[in-house]
């Protein structure tokens, strides 16, 4: 039985699930100049492309050029053993597999922007109309891979740390290990990102599931409030909304169900008439997206707004991997996957099995 390597929470010098403390990424390259290194943010994978379709395939490879000069590339695949990767069923040769990994870099609770706080698997249906959104909570406990170099893993840990102890390749492993399916594509997300992006929107509309007020201070003596109901957002209040935990029984949960509605409110306006409509918003919506975006060296941004030109937010559907709630192990808080209904899902996932995937998945 292997000795399980310590971790810590983020009171603790050294934060799960991310960059260490030397700056770098580990399997993902080296810190960056500190203006290019504006963290990242997969909105790109499912807006860019509506938005592209909408203006037109011509138009949209004019308006490529200068996406896939902007958008930063990360070496997901190669330092994953092919012999550990699970192999795509026939019935869903046609049906394409994102992972989406994401952490709030401003957020106030988040020191050194080092932790992943964002897992989901994207699975493209083979008719490529529908989509459904995974999300599996950051605390889920679950085996972690041997890491390259040999000093990490080969322990059952939070899976964030997979990103800690390994960048993107072992990430990629851990999920596909924990998943049994295998990832066509990778990309990074930032949601203090939201901001910008919803700001060059002219804003979203969510339906708050319930009044809260937001632990994160807009000053001493300044905090924000949320009232049930629809309202409308500009950038600040919707990257508030996505980032709270701390005000909801269900912490986490709670956080995921919003992550969720802020990604469904951003693509109804971002592939609504209004914003097609308008040159100037549609260069602000790219360029808040696009120069923050790290996708793998694979994905072909043509062939993705082909793919994903018919995606709209009602052929979109989100869960959540399967848990039996929360529980500690050790010192650690932690998620409990129920990994009966969790292995039954995401074989639905593989097979491309759409109605089985609507049926077993926990939705949010």
């Amino acid at each position: 039985m292997p000795t399980r390597q310590p971790t810590y929470d983020r009171d603790a010098t050294e934060v799960i699930g991310g960059v260490g403390n030397d700056g770098n990424i580990p399997g993902g390259g080296p810190k960056t100049h500190k203006k290019r290194n504006r963290k990242k943010i997969i909105l790109i994978v499912v807006l860019v492309p509506v938005i592209l379709a909408g203006l037109g395939l011509i138009g949209a490879g004019l308006y490529l050029h200068n996406v896939e000069s902007n958008v930063q590339r990360v070496d997901a695949f190669t330092q994953v053993p092919e012999a550990s990767r699970p192999q795509k069923d026939a019935a869903a040769k046609d049906a394409t597999n994102f992972l989406l990994l994401g952490s709030d870099t401003r957020d106030p609770e988040n020191e050194g922007g080092s932790r992943s706080d964002t897992i989901i698997v994207l699975h493209l249906n083979g008719k490529q109309d529908a989509a459904q959104l995974i999300s599996i909570p950051r605390d889920s406990w679950v085996p972690i891979p041997k890491s390259q170099d040999g000093k990490h893993g080969g322990v059952d840990s939070k899976i964030n740390a997979a990103y800690a102890w390994g960048g993107v390749p072992l990430m990629v492993q851990t999920v596909e290990d924990y998943t049994n399916v295998r990832i066509d594509h990778v990309a990074l997300i930032d949601f203090a990102g939201f901001k910008e992006v919803v700001d060059a929107l002219g804003g979203i509309t969510v339906d708050v599931e319930t009044s809260f007020t937001s632990t994160h201070s807009l000053s001493a003596s300044h905090t924000r409030h949320f009232d049930k109901g629809v309202q409308k957002m500009d950038g600040a209040e919707a990257l508030d909304y996505a980032r709270e935990r701390y005000a909801f029984k269900d912490g986490d949960f709670a956080r995921i169900r919003h992550q969720q509605q802020v990604i469904k409110a951003i693509l109804d306006k971002a592939s609504s008439g209004g914003t097609l409509s308008s040159p100037s918003r549609i260069n602000s919506f790219l360029n808040a997206t696009t120069d923050t975006v790290s996708v793998d060296k694979g994905l072909n941004m043509l062939s993705m707004a082909t793919q994903l030109r018919h995606l709209r937010s009602n052929n979109l559907n989100f869960y959540t991997s399967p848990s039996k709630g929360t529980g500690r192990v050790g010192d650690q808080s932690v998620v409990l996957p129920d990994t009966t209904k969790a292995k039954a899902l995401f074989e639905a996932v593989r097979k491309d099995d759409t109605a089985t995937i609507e049926k077993l998945g926990v939705e949010k």
